[in-house]
């Protein structure tokens, strides 16, 4: 099996699993699993700045990095935003103020 085949074949079960598990998680744990989320998507932002700033990185290594680091801090940042609001939701009006 060639390389990129190995690689795809990997991705595609991943993504498979990761809906699969998603999907079927209780209501009262999704804040804490986006919590979690956003821990991910941090490490996939340093993991992707790594990649991108490699001396000997192709182009094409340097542009799907860009694009990892740049779709890695919109998702950590919205998942912050989004953890944010649910956890407003749930505290009493007289703590808002």
């Amino acid at each position: 099996m060639h390389q990129y085949e190995e690689g795809l074949w990997i991705f595609l079960l991943s993504a498979f699993l990761g809906f699969e598990l998603i999907r079927r998680v209780s209501p009262l744990l999704h804040t804490p699993l986006m919590s979690l989320t956003n821990a991910i998507s941090s490490i996939a932002v340093v993991g992707a700045i790594l990649v991108t700033g490699h001396k000997d990185a192709s182009t094409f290594a340097k542009v799907l990095g860009f694009i990892a680091v740049t779709a890695s801090t919109i998702n950590a940042v919205g998942g912050y935003m989004i953890t944010d609001r649910t956890l407003k939701m749930f505290k009493r009006k007289d703590d808002r103020k």
